[in-house]
């Protein structure tokens, strides 16, 4: 790479939402435990498993920054199909994002019985109102366990190839937030509607959806 004049991209900070604990955290429903006896040792397995879709949600918050200011961009993914569910772009990671995140996906899907909600430990997570709303609509609210981001892999691996494919090396180009939002709307209609993956042989999140709903 030196020789070539080639160099890698480094990722700036993470966004963090942890402010410690208020109370309001919960166990990891897709975690569990597993013994083997013969080597005397206990293994805690991650189960991102699904068998369709609304099975098990995931979100989290990234962070967008440029010269002009900061983005901050709160999705809900479908594990089944790495769909993004519904989202939220702000200025500010402020409750009422998340809560519009979750109107939107509410006003989608109506019977969301039995579904498990993941996230890290953030502060908006952890709030009453936001365990209330997943309660009344009959969702598990499911946590990673702290400092442990690997619990939530698939959101994380959609923030990587977001900012991967639209984001990274292409900071300058975006001379204003508008212009940085308008790109990370088109990019999230993109990804779900034209961009094919190999898990799903081929399809596109959306057309997995419409795949599994259809196919009974």
């Amino acid at each position: 790479m030196s020789k070539l004049n080639l160099y890698g991209i480094t990722p700036r900070a993470k966004y963090k939402s942890y402010k410690g604990v208020f109370n309001g955290t919960v166990d990891n429903k897709l975690l569990y435990k597993r013994v083997d006896t013969k080597r005397h040792r206990t293994e805690y397995i991650r189960d991102f498993s699904t068998t369709d879709v609304n099975e098990k949600w995931t979100t989290d918050v990234s962070e967008f920054h440029i010269a002009a200011g900061k983005l901050y961009l709160s999705p809900i993914l479908d594990m089944h199909n790495r769909e993004i569910v519904s989202y939220n772009i702000s200025r500010s990671p402020g409750f009422v994002q998340t809560t519009d995140m979750l109107n939107k996906a509410f006003s989608k899907y109506k019977n969301l019985n039995h579904l498990i909600f993941h996230s890290d430990q953030g502060w908006q997570y952890q709030m009453f109102q936001y365990h209330n709303a997943l309660k009344e609509r009959g969702i598990t609210q499911s946590m990673s366990r702290k400092g442990n981001c690997l619990d939530n892999s698939p959101m994380e691996n959609f923030f990587g190839k977001m900012k991967n494919e639209m984001f990274y090396g292409h900071e300058f180009e975006f001379k204003t937030l508008e212009q940085l939002q308008k790109a990370m709307e088109d990019y999230i209609e993109y990804y779900n509607n034209e961009r094919i993956q190999v898990r799903l042989k081929g399809l596109t999140p959306c057309q997995a959806r419409n795949q599994s709903l259809y196919s009974f």
